[in-house]
């Protein structure tokens, strides 16, 4: 049997740490390959790791195709969903599964509408031979709900997680997927500059604990600097002397400014006529 093994697809998932991959050897040597491998023609799509076991050992094993894939891309959606559903994948993983999903998704075209006609000729070859029948159409993930939905985590996480893919430094990222860091800490050290992070992750643990600190005192500094400034503005009556002004509501706050504004725009034109006047009192006396 001829079994072609892409690097596309056998790094397409996050492998198996050391121990992972140490712990899976001593159980195939132990019970033989008990999980068949699923090829696409002669394409290995799932049990790269079992396949790799099986092959230095000389063990035997099975393979069972999947006829449904026309495409690459749903090979690379079958591998996401099929890792989704496993309870060892980490939170991060899961994410960054979701978010793969998601692009993979957007690429593809919208599905035309079906005639009945031929909605009924698909349901009839799906009954006859459901292995051969091409993937349905799934939706798109249109909004970080449904993305987290998928993945199993809170919209707040696929946020961070998205963060994270954007700013962090791959020394961050490393981080995280061995779990020295949590998803939180590291979307608040993404916004460090590169150099920092790295410096960060040097430092090991606490180091990386101490400096997520020190980023959220940072920016809980500056929120109560806005907000003073705000309560300063907000001591001006707004319509009378005494008015209050709620500093909670960030259109009433920029309508007092917009106010305050067109005041001293006013008096600055009663000074200019009274200069101007003064100016030609003076020449013509």
């Amino acid at each position: 049997m001829n079994i072609t093994v892409l690097d596309e697809l056998r790094v397409y998932i996050d492998p198996l740490t050391p121990d992972e991959y140490a712990a899976l050897e001593r159980s195939i040597l132990a019970e033989g390959c008990r999980d068949a491998l699923v090829l696409w023609g002669e394409i290995l799509v799932d049990g790269h790791n079992r396949y790799s076991i099986c092959s230095k050992h000389g063990l035997p094993f099975q393979t069972v195709q999947n006829t449904r894939f026309q495409s690459m891309e749903d090979v690379h959606l079958w591998m996401i969903d099929q890792h989704l559903g496993r309870r060892s994948v980490s939170d991060f993983q899961r994410g960054v599964l979701a978010l793969r999903k998601k692009e993979i998704l957007e690429k593809r075209p919208k599905p035309l509408p079906t005639p009945a006609a031929d909605a009924a000729a698909a349901a009839a070859v799906d009954a006859l031979a459901p292995s051969a029948a091409p993937p349905e159409p799934e939706p798109r993930l249109a909004s970080r709900e449904a993305i987290a939905k998928v993945a199993r985590i809170s919209s707040a996480t696929v946020a961070q997680i998205e963060k994270i893919q954007k700013a962090a430094a791959p020394e961050l990222v490393e981080a995280v997927k061995t779990g020295t860091v949590s998803i939180s800490a590291a979307a608040t050290l993404a916004a460090l500059p590169q150099e920092e992070q790295q410096a960060a992750v040097a430092g090991g643990k606490k180091e990386l604990r101490e400096a997520a600190k020190r980023v959220r005192e940072s920016k809980s500094g500056s929120r109560k600097k806005v907000d003073a400034e705000g309560s300063e503005l907000a001591e001006t009556p707004s319509t009378g002397p005494g008015a209050a002004v709620d500093v909670s509501d960030p259109a009433l706050l920029l309508q007092r400014q917009v106010q305050a504004l067109q005041e001293e725009n006013a008096q600055l034109k009663a000074r200019v006529a009274e200069l101007e006047a003064q100016l030609l009192a003076a020449t013509r006396g």
